[in-house]
């Protein structure tokens, strides 16, 4: 039985007999707190007469089907999600009434109810297969059709969908409201939208509020805007910096793709436990609603929201306008969208260096992603749902990113883009594969991609770039090689434009003296330009981060790194250096204890804020999981003081400040460090500039929790102080830290074991749980985590298994013993669903990968 599943195959088929109009769909969202009324009417035609198919719908129940006016029994024709459907004419018009269920998964028709004042809000999720659990749908991207959407709800409700929101009309009282008696409501009777994927569609409702504005865009059309978050957070939503940005987006999208924005409007909604950063629904995004600020936050975040705000907007051409055929290029949507928002944030925002936080964090995201046993083309194998929906990841985001940065290189950005506006005009409103673009790119460049894209789309590897040299009695290189190397399993060797920098310490600063940009095809390519220069202090092979490949340091340039990183003035080339080192480290190459001795030698000099967070991170993933067990005590001891150091020394208020102390307070363990860490927390020990708010607070007190030096009643007093959504998760995180067998039990118990928890409570609370000092809390689940693996994901949904996964395999523990039962598992249980091993796979991966950077830690401690 095919479940919840689809498969390209039968997508395949369906799209060759079928062709869809439109949906007329109903909703009623004034029947209570469990349940809504979907009822929807849908037009399609049949090559074939007489022939079969069937639509998805995942209900509670199904009242009525009628099909050609025929009246279907729901009973026989509605099993296993599907509603088959038989003896199909040529013209056909379906329809279903069913009963929903509201879900707290972020799948769905998500409810929420603000704590603060009891009010409920709405949201549609629907990528990838979801719009199915709202209404009856032919689900896959390329059955695009028009939908038209009437909503019932509460009166004072805020409606917003693809198309401008309709005034309402009153439709009387309403016994159960959506969780209050005898309420108000009114029915919003939308416009048809434009041809568009079901996967799109969307309806947020609620009683949201914000603002509305209106931009004219390059064909002078008036295009209105609005920006809404819940009431309770109104007061901290920046929505003119939101409207600001948008701007800004219209402005270089419109100019670069020589395309006019497409659709009605544009709305955009922070919404409450969202399980992603956002979703590009045509005129209506979700957004996250940790994007609204409530306190400092660090630049780094601010940032990404730009980033994100603009990847939205940039779907609206990538995906929406034009949408991938099946799920094997969804890099079409976001590789896409990711480039072009990182290029407009450099381009058209305040954040300039915007390729720099691509270069430290979003490379090392593919980096990592690249190196596991999971990886994959960019262009994926996707043969069904289960497949896809595991494949929003590194590869598909940033290293497809990366690369299509190399490819506007290769065939020059005038072109690129001249192909991508033939592309939009050519596709719009229609399904596209790998091969339409490229067609557009080669009329545009004059250039053959076949080859370019076997090699960088559809094989997976990444490439490692390393100096070979000899050197004279002066110290000039008398030959000089770059050598390419590859995985054994993933043995392509690829062309790359890379530019080879020469850095030498300059009045006790690093700085570039000298620059090589040439190409790399072979496994071997000399270097005739470096020929007789002098040996630098630091030589990079990937400077300016042209390329995506791993690059490793010769000797003299890995102790110029570790000495001198932090005076280098050029924010790019640190970043390329961070990441040379971590993944140096990672690979157990460079001992964790010197990368994390490196870190606090250098990341004084870190201003660039993303690159701070990134490699604060990847320091605390050395220090925790990667150094050797017997030297972890005492080196988490040396980087608190550090860190402490640094936040003290750090300018009053900074972004550097804020960020660093609370890295101090995340390895405080000691009596006298969590002694330091509650003077901040209550105000005795003050930082100049930096302002205890709620959610340094909690920071603070979670660091307390973790430490054994506050408890359950110190938590409930926060939580009766900040009663407020992210009160609560905040709340969940500090229970779960608990560093006790007893409050990891409980916490195992409520968000494991329990199928009540919403989303964003089981994420922090598994952010808690593997906030550990000793380890050996952790002990009995490293075979519990897999005695319960198959049954948690038989019964649980796609993103609630996945996140319970993610943030309760107790990896902190990366011991031998956690890798022997990941091992036992994935051999006991080779016919798993395949999404499900891919993540014990990569569990399995990382597990391995820490053993051995702690034996190498280890093998140089001893040595």
């Amino acid at each position: 039985m095919p479940g919840t599943n689809l498969t390209r195959a039968e997508a395949r088929t369906r799209a060759e007999l079928l062709r869809v109009e439109s949906y007329d769909i109903k909703l009623d969202l004034a029947r209570g707190e469990k349940q809504f009324g979907s009822d929807t009417t849908v037009r399609f035609s049949a090559a074939e007469t007489g022939s079969s198919s069937f639509i998805s719908l995942i209900a509670d129940s199904v009242e009525s089907v009628e099909l050609n006016d025929v009246q279907l029994d729901p009973a026989t024709v509605y099993q296993d999600s599907r509603v088959l459907l038989e003896n199909l004419q040529k013209e056909n018009v379906l329809r279903v009434v069913s009963t929903q269920a509201y879900t707290n998964t972020g799948e769905g028709m998500h409810r929420f109810v603000d704590p603060v004042d009891g009010e409920v809000y709405l949201y549609t999720q629907f990528e990838v297969p979801d719009s199915r659990r709202v209404f009856t749908v032919f689900e896959q991207p390329d059955l695009k059709a028009k939908f038209k959407f009437t909503v019932t709800a509460p009166a004072n409700w805020l409606i917003v969908g693809n198309q401008p929101t309709p005034e309402p009309v009153d439709a009387g009282i309403s016994e159960l409201g959506n969780g209050k008696p005898n309420t108000p409501i009114a029915t919003w009777s939308f416009e048809p939208t434009p041809v568009m994927s079901s996967y799109i569609t969307a309806i947020i409702a609620g009683p949201y509020k914000g603002k509305r504005s209106e931009l004219t865009n390059s064909e002078g059309r008036t295009i209105p805007l609005g920006v809404f978050c819940r009431a309770s957070l109104e007061a901290h939503l920046d929505a003119d910096y939101i409207i600001e940005k948008t701007r800004q987006g219209f402005e270089f999208f419109e100019r670069e793709f020589n395309f006019p924005y497409p659709f009605a409007k544009y709305d955009q909604v922070f919404v409450p436990e969202f399980n992603m950063g956002a979703m590009e629904n045509i005129g209506a995004v979700t957004h996250t609603e940790a994007y609204v600020f409530r306190g400092k936050t660090e630049e780094a975040v601010k940032e990404r929201r730009v980033v994100t705000v603009l990847h939205e907007l940039a779907h609206m051409w990538f995906g929406d306008l034009v949408t991938m055929k099946w799920w094997n290029d969804l890099w079409l949507n976001e590789s896409f969208a990711e480039y072009t928002s990182v290029l407009a944030t450099a381009e058209a925002t305040e954040y300039t260096d915007s390729w720099t936080t691509f270069a430290s964090h979003e490379k090392s995201w593919a980096y990592r992603q690249d190196q596991l046993p999971s990886t994959h083309p960019v262009v994926a194998e996707i043969l069904d749902l289960e497949d896809v929906m595991s494949n929003f990841d590194g590869i598909t985001y940033a290293k497809g990113a990366a690369v299509l940065k190399a490819l506007v290189a290769y065939v020059g950005r005038k072109d690129f883009f001249l192909g991508v506006s033939e592309y939009f005009r050519k596709h719009q409103y229609k399904n596209t594969e790998l091969p339409d673009l490229l067609q557009e790119l080669e009329l545009t460049s004059g250039r053959d991609l076949n080859t370019w894209s076997q090699a960088w789309l559809e094989t997976a590897g990444v490439n490692t770039l390393s100096a070979r040299f000899e050197l004279d009695l002066a110290g000039n290189y008398k030959s000089f090689e770059v050598v390419q190397s590859a995985h054994e399993k993933y043995p392509t060797i690829r062309p790359h434009r890379v530019a080879i920098g020469c850095y030498n310490v300059v009045n006790g600063r690093l700085e570039r003296t000298a620059q090589v940009e040439t190409d790399i095809a072979e496994s071997v390519t000399e270097i005739a330009e470096l020929v007789g220069a002098a040996q630098p202090d630091l030589l990079l092979l990937n400077d300016d981060d042209l390329t995506f490949a791993k690059v490793r340091f010769d000797e003299r340039s890995l102790q110029t790194a570790k000495e001198y990183l932090g005076s280098c003035e050029d924010s790019l080339a640190r970043a390329v250096i961070w990441g040379v080192l971590w993944d140096t480290t990672r690979d157990g190459e460079l001992p964790a204890s010197e990368f994390v001795k490196t870190v606090l030698a250098n990341i004084g000099g870190e201003t660039q804020s993303s690159t701070l967070r990134t490699v604060l991170g990847q320091l605390h993933t050395a220090l925790s999981i990667y150094t050797a067990p017997e030297n972890r005590n005492a080196l988490t001891s040396v980087v608190a003081i550090k860190l402490l150091e640094l936040a003290e020394q750090a300018a009053a208020g900074s972004d550097s400040q804020f960020q660093l102390v609370k890295a101090f307070a995340e390895v405080a363990v000691s009596k006298t460090h969590l002694a330091t860490v509650a003077d901040l927390h209550s105000g005795k020990k003050q930082l100049a500039g930096l302002e205890v708010d709620t959610d340094l607070a909690w920071a603070f007190l979670i660091s307390l929790v973790a430490g054994g030096a506050a408890g359950e009643s110190e938590i409930a007093a926060a939580l009766a102080a900040d009663n407020t959504a992210s009160g609560n998760q905040a709340a969940a995180k500090a229970r779960a830290a608990i560093p006790t067998a007893a409050g990891k039990a409980a916490a195992w118990k409520d968000n494991v074991l329990s199928g009540e928890v919403p989303n964003l409570i089981v994420r922090s609370s598994g952010t808690g749980f593997q906030r550990v000092h000793n380890p050996e809390l952790l002990a009995p689940y490293a075979k519990e985590f897999f005695k319960e693996l198959n049954t948690l994901w038989e019964q649980r949904s796609f993103a609630i298994a996945e996140e319970i996964i993610d943030s309760y395999y107790p990896l902190p523990l990366a011991n031998a013993k956690l890798e022997r039962e990941a091992a036992a598992w994935l051999a006991a249980n080779p016919d798993a669903p395949r999404a499900l091993r891919r993540f014990i796979l990569e569990a399995h991966s990382d597990t391995a990968r820490a053993l051995r950077a702690q034996q190498a830690d280890g093998a140089a401690l001893n040595s």
